[in-house]
């Protein structure tokens, strides 16, 4: 068991002072090394995880099936910190926006989607993104660094302690990697909050109802076949190459045939498991028939399911959404060629919620914007 420091230098601080160390970052293999350190038995994680977690407990003094000396260890050396919402934003279809403050001027945002017998979080793992997809506002923001384990299943934790607080016995059933950020770009701080997520004391989401949705880092891919066992969901968005390259820039780095091959790496031996093929559609750009008959060709020997995206605008974008007739055409070829196919419904567009839209507030490090301020006046 790798061991746990009981006291560190918080990521992301801002000032580079010591703090105490989070444990709502922690899961069960890394609290059991933290209580390894302190002279605890193994059987504290579980008992803290329900603390932290399930009951949304952040006073020690409050664990009272633990020790009082263990309690005031605890104390000592460690703290429960939690997300602060300085937006919290309603939909008129019921979709919900939290932007959550993180350190200095950076701060996330977390979007739920209420539906018919599931509440859905679509949490972000970056502050902006990393990447650069031509048709995301996500993107345009720039990024400035990666969330910590805490700051991820941080958003599960303030928007299930929300729900309890305003519906007594409602929670998330259902978790996106899906906001801000290319999750496997963060893996070491994705996967340790994707297992929290899962955990019987914690959250107990079944592996089926956590998503992880990347554009296609090819070698976290195969490392992420070898961790954990959560949906996946791949942005394709074009079924060639040079489209692609176009659309979502780290194609250019790792080509449609070897996220193909990653991909069916990952659900192999995976009985009735299957990929989930995001394809926002982009009038006039990747939406004709002959794009829906390339794509039911690439996809044909992979069990799949594709959503298909309507566009959701953002200021600036060159592109337009396609027409519902365009989208219905599109869906009917991949459904003759024996591929289901699903049309995401559009919810909080009016509320910048929806796919597509989260912007957050992102101290750039990457200069993109001011680079696209200059073309613009170029």
């Amino acid at each position: 068991m790798k061991s746990v420091p009981v006291k560190v230098v918080a990521e992301g601080a801002g000032d580079g002072a010591d703090r105490k160390l989070n444990l709502l970052g922690l899961d069960r293999a890394a609290l059991e090394g933290f209580f390894a350190e302190l002279g605890e038995k193994p059987f504290r994680a579980s008992q803290l995880l329900k603390w932290i977690h399930a009951r949304r407990v952040t006073d020690f003094a409050a664990m009272t099936d633990l020790s009082k000396s263990l309690r005031n260890k605890l104390e000592a050396v460690a703290e429960v910190r939690v997300p602060e919402a300085v937006v919290d934003q309603r939909s008129v279809d019921g979709t919900r926006k939290w932007l959550l403050r993180l350190d200095g001027a950076n701060a996330v945002e977390t979007v739920l989607i209420p539906e018919k017998g599931r509440d859905t979080l679509c949490v972000s793992s970056q502050v902006g993104c990393a990447l650069e997809c031509s048709f995301c506002s996500t993107g345009v923001q720039g990024f400035n660094r990666n969330l910590t384990t805490a700051e991820i299943v941080g958003q599960l934790w303030y928007v299930d302690r929300m729900l309890a607080e305003e519906e007594p016995g409602r929670q998330v059933t259902n978790v996106v990697f899906m906001g801000m950020g290319e999750p496997l770009l963060n893996f070491k701080s994705v996967m340790p909050a994707a297992e929290l997520m899962k955990d019987d004391h914690a959250y107990g989401l079944s592996k089926r109802r956590v998503t992880l949705s990347t554009s296609g880092v090819i070698p976290y891919l195969y490392k992420m076949a070898e961790t954990t066992d959560i949906s996946l969901a791949v942005s394709l968005h074009a079924p060639n190459d040079a489209l692609r390259d176009e659309l979502v820039p780290i194609n250019r780095k790792h080509p449609i045939a070897e996220l193909l091959k990653a991909c069916r790496h990952y659900i192999a031996d995976k009985p009735h498991r299957r990929i989930t093929w995001e394809y926002v559609m982009l009038d006039g750009v990747n939406d004709s028939d002959e794009h829906a008959r390339e794509l039911a060709a690439l996809l044909g020997d992979i069990p799949s399911k594709v959503n298909l995206i309507p566009f959701n605008p953002f200021p600036g974008t060159q592109y337009q959404r396609s027409s519902d007739e365009r989208i219905g055409k599109f869906s009917a070829i991949l459904s003759r060629a024996g591929l289901v196919s699903t049309t995401r419904k559009t919810r909080g567009d009016d509320i910048d919620g929806a796919c597509g839209q989260l912007v957050g507030k992102v101290q750039d490090r990457t200069r993109r914007r001011l680079r696209r301020e200059a073309q613009a006046q170029a």
